[in-house]
């Protein structure tokens, strides 16, 4: 891992990010030799997940679904 003191990380900080995003190479910021720091690069986004289709094959079909609910003689809009 590349190494560089925090006094030229601060002096050239926008430079060393963009660096770090181009190249995928982390970075270790220094202060007189001690590690404080690591520049990583970001993690690549997740593919969002549709809602549509979530739920395919998970239904399952038991009986009729073309006929009524309910009886007929059940229904009083049709008594009349």
């Amino acid at each position: 891992m590349e190494e560089i003191a925090i006094s030229k990380f601060k002096a050239t900080c926008l430079a060393v990010l963009e660096r770090v995003r181009r190249t995928g190479q982390p970075i270790r910021v220094t202060r007189f030799g001690k590690p404080v720091a690591d520049i990583l690069p970001p993690a690549p986004p997740k593919p969002e997940k549709s809602w549509l289709g979530s739920m395919a094959g998970t239904g399952e079909v038991v009986g009729d679904i073309v006929s009524p609910a309910a009886d007929e003689s059940d229904w009083e809009v049709l008594r009349e």
